[in-house]
């Protein structure tokens, strides 16, 4: 079994840090929907001003409020304001790679959807693996390369 990415919040701002709640994240059911996210589930949070890397799990907050609450511990790890990518995970067995599409969303700063796209994972004739990532229509986006020199 491989742990994979299964969803993603990337780039979701944080609208409130609340110290004193007894743990968790809170998140707008119609986003963690979207992204295949459960509440009670266990993420990984990242924070992009910080570095700061955490694990809580997630509670739904109110539906359309847009929110990104840090509850608890995890509110001593980012601000309001700060950008982060919350990321939930599924144990499958390799074979099955190909099967799974995490779904990824993108915020503007209002944590209002910005981009909609999806992870696919296949064989070439080869038998590499190949990725790519695609927007809601469907339409292959360009995998981000380091390209030597630049």
């Amino acid at each position: 079994m491989r742990k994979l990415v299964a969803g993603k919040l990337h780039g979701i701002y944080v609208t409130e840090a609340n110290l004193n709640y007894h743990g968790s994240i809170t998140l707008d059911p119609d986003h963690c929907e979207e992204a295949g996210i459960l509440p009670m589930e266990f993420v990984e949070i990242w924070n992009k001003n910080s570095g700061a890397r955490i694990s809580t799990y997630v509670i739904f907050g109110e539906r359309g409020s847009r929110c990104c609450v840090l509850n608890g511990a995890a509110a001593r790890t980012c601000q309001p304001g700060d950008q982060v990518i919350i990321c939930n995970s599924v144990y499958l067995d390799e074979s099955r790679i190909t099967s799974l599409k995490p779904k990824v969303l993108t915020f503007d700063e209002n944590n209002n959807i910005r981009d909609r796209m999806s992870y696919s994972v296949n064989v070439d004739p080869q038998g590499r693996y190949t990725f790519e990532i695609f927007d809601e229509a469907h339409v292959s986006l360009p995998v981000p390369l380091m390209v030597s020199g630049a």
